[in-house]
């Protein structure tokens, strides 16, 4: 049964269109406004907030809280500083990812870690021997993402206090009003941004206090069709769309290891705990990394036009983002898969993901994607550029 979010007596009413996806068995708001560009736009120039309840919420804690996030995290733990987060992923005795997300050290001896994924029988199972409890907070905390360049603008009206001072990857706690809520400077959207996390049932009472205040700022909701936009420009991954997760990986090549997704740099093979996978991810460096790389390629508008006039048409491009696999080529021999894509309306760029061998990764290398226009198949010029596609400076600032 899919079930609500903590903010559906106020999400109901804006979601005029009544559309809507389904997110870790959790009704969320495709969009809101008639056309998810204007809640794009909101992101990129002014402020938005982002129902990001449904994802899963663990509390680990006690005496061996930290052996046991080491353990299973593929960064290293001993790092994590209270009131920092770290995104990371983490893995089986394979190498390969079974998840990613985030793990916020909220004291000496507790974590707040996210996932997209139910992880408390894995976590659990890598508890055995230690002095720790996980707590299932997912259904107990909701989470809004505050994000856009006026973000900070709306969290420090609604709160009374300065947030310049909580740095990229930060936590605090904060208030607004008597309302208890926990700031993280984290998001999943590439630019300045924050994710509030409150206690589910007075969700409505922080969204109310948001908008209150964010009147003066533009401040809009915005829905999934946003959010996928701009986590393709920012280069963001997406669990079960650019890769599977190692747990429900039919075939070997369904399987990635953080390497081959773009998080081989959250690795810390070195760490003195031998976290699960280390070895395998041991012998893939010692082989010579991993076998395909994420990229991210901007096709050739000129091609694209090409196609559509073949068919005697003008080029219409869909304004949501895609997730499907398409064929990547080398000359006549394929070297990957784009994983998803998009037309970017603030870079004016047709972009996408793509999973491709190894030494089709270098910036500049030119490849083609396929492309279908009415039924034909054909391809369009893919050019790999560095990622993210879009990195503004006041996103660390």
């Amino acid at each position: 049964m899919t079930l609500g979010s903590p903010i559906d007596s106020r999400a109901l009413p804006l979601n005029v269109k009544r559309q809507w996806r389904e997110w870790s068995g959790r009704f969320a708001s495709s969009a809101y406004a008639p056309h998810h560009d204007i809640e794009v736009n909101a992101i990129r120039n002014a402020a938005a907030v982002i129902d990001v309840s449904p994802l899963f919420k663990y509390r680990v804690a006690g005496p061996d809280a930290q052996r046991l996030v080491d353990r299973v995290i593929t960064r290293d733990a001993t790092k994590l500083a209270r009131g920092q987060v770290f995104y990371t992923p983490w893995c089986d005795e394979h190498g390969k990812v079974l998840d990613d997300g985030t793990v916020h050290r909220l004291d000496d001896d507790s974590y707040r870690w996210t996932a997209a994924d139910p992880q408390l029988r894995w976590l659990r199972l890598n508890a055995r021997g230690l002095d720790v409890t996980i707590e299932e907070q997912t259904d107990d905390i909701a989470a809004l993402a505050l994000q856009g360049p006026l973000s900070r603008d709306v969290l420090e009206a609604a709160t009374g206090e300065s947030f310049a001072d909580l740095r990229y990857f930060r936590r605090r706690a904060s208030t607004v009003g008597e309302l208890p809520i926990d700031v993280s400077r984290t998001g999943y959207t590439g630019d300045l941004g924050y994710e509030l996390w409150v206690e589910a049932a007075r969700a409505t009472e922080l969204w109310d206090a948001l908008f209150e205040v964010g009147r003066a700022y533009a401040l809009r909701p915005a829905g999934m069709l946003a959010l996928d936009v701009v986590r393709i420009e920012a280069g963001l991954i997406l669990l079960e769309v650019d890769y599977t997760s190692a747990a429900h990986a039919l075939i070997p090549e369904q399987s990635y290891s953080p390497g081959e997704i773009g998080l081989g740099r959250l690795v810390d093979l070195d760490k003195q705990t031998p976290f699960v996978g280390r070895a395998a991810l041991r012998r893939e460096a010692a082989a010579g990394g991993p076998p395909r790389r994420l990229v991210g390629l901007e096709l050739d508008w000129e091609d694209l036009e090409r196609l559509y006039h073949t068919q005697d048409l003008t080029p219409a491009l869909s304004a949501a983002a895609w997730r499907e696999q398409v064929p990547v080529y080398a000359g006549e021999r394929q070297v990957g898969r784009a994983t998803s894509g998009t037309w970017s309306p603030g870079l004016k760029r047709n972009i996408a993901l793509a999973s491709v061998e190894a030494r089709s990764e270098p910036v500049g290398t030119q490849l083609q994607m396929e492309w279908t226009v009415e039924g034909r198949r054909g391809r369009v010029a893919a050019r790999v550029v560095p990622l993210p596609f879009f990195d503004p400076p006041h996103k660390r600032a």
